[in-house]
């Protein structure tokens, strides 16, 4: 039971890796808007796109953790 958990724990951290990740993008986008104004529209387009696959990536590993933690126990 112990590496199952062990595992599990290891899936959810992707989570972690998708915060960070759009924390970045939002900072550069924040930056790149402030110079660039006129692009405001292509930057935030591009932003949401970067930001959903981000978030689909942390969600894949909570997804792996409860099939883990359910299904071999």
């Amino acid at each position: 039971m112990g590496l199952i958990a062990i595992g599990a724990g290891l899936a959810v951290l992707t989570g972690a890796g998708a915060g960070i990740g759009i924390g970045i993008a939002t900072s550069k986008a924040a930056d790149a808007i402030a110079k660039q104004p006129e692009a405001k529209g292509d930057i935030n387009k591009a932003l949401l796109l970067g930001c959903a696959l981000a978030e689909a990536t942390a969600i894949y590993g909570f997804v792996i953790a409860l099939l883990i933690i359910l299904f071999l126990k």
